[in-house]
């Protein structure tokens, strides 16, 4: 860790091959099922959020980030001051996604889906969400929610994401993941991960997650129950990332459900 938290190095970073990406894809949900998942469950009852630490190697996220300078594989390009969003950019994947995208998507649906049902039932809502998360994207195809979520975000020095909710439309997975691709300290510093949680008649919290390179953010997208004295009640939930002051930073955002 850098003496000064203002000052840091840039690695560079690697350009991967489409056949590493498929063979890293198999190994990727090995390891999302080796996850402890009754942890984060537990983690998201209680806080409404959850690190996986080293859910990516240190090579398959330098391949994710070299894949930011190619035009191809993206459906959008984001500049975040033009719509208020913040300081810097990001780039929502065209589909089909990169298959270590695909698998990490596919792969951690499963493990969540208990939670977000039981959620779902705590906060009075009558939407359940399948198993496969293949049935759940048909769901949102056909409500014209066509357009994939996951994104790659790129922080520079002064940038900064505003608190936010990723929800894009009708149907909206309850959890999503934010896996950090670069070493705080060392690629970069500031650039916190930050989120907000606000409960009914009480003043807004704040929590700034711990994440090393390759670690995942497992996190509630809008709204999560919690216990109050008449039962349960819904607690809401923002994230965003703090000004980066040094290098550059990046983030692969992985969201269940599609956009309009």
């Amino acid at each position: 860790m850098s003496a000064n938290p203002c000052k840091a190095k840039t690695n560079g970073t690697s350009t991967p091959s489409e056949s590493g990406w498929a063979a890293n894809s198999a190994a990727i949900w090995t390891r999302v099922d080796a996850v402890d998942w009754t942890k984060v469950h537990a983690d998201l009852d209680a806080q409404g959020w959850a690190v996986v630490p080293t859910l990516l190697t240190h090579a398959e996220a330098d391949s994710i980030v070299g894949l930011y300078r190619q035009e191809e594989g993206f459906r959008s390009h984001i500049i975040m001051a033009r719509h208020g969003f913040g300081r810097g950019e990001y780039k929502y994947f065209s589909y089909p996604l990169p298959p270590l995208i695909q698998a990490l998507r596919t792969a951690a649906y499963p493990h969540l889906v208990p939670i977000a049902n039981q959620w779902h039932k705590r906060m009075g809502k009558e939407v359940r969400f399948p198993h496969d998360h293949a049935a759940f994207l048909d769901r949102c195809h056909q409500a014209g929610q066509l357009r994939p979520t996951s994104l790659l975000l790129e922080y520079a020095p002064e940038d900064y994401n505003c608190l936010h909710r990723d929800l894009y439309g009708e149907h909206v997975f309850p959890m999503q993941i934010a896996i950090l691709l670069d070493q705080p300290g060392e690629d970069f510093a500031g650039g916190e991960f930050v989120m907000t949680e606000q409960r009914p008649r009480m003043q807004t919290r704040a929590m700034v997650l711990p994440l090393g390179k390759g670690d995942a953010a497992v996190f509630a997208v809008n709204s999560r129950p919690m216990k109050g004295v008449r039962g349960d009640y819904q607690a809401k939930l923002n994230h965003g990332v703090s000004k980066l002051c040094s290098g550059k930073r990046h983030t692969v955002g992985v969201i269940f459900h599609d956009a309009t």
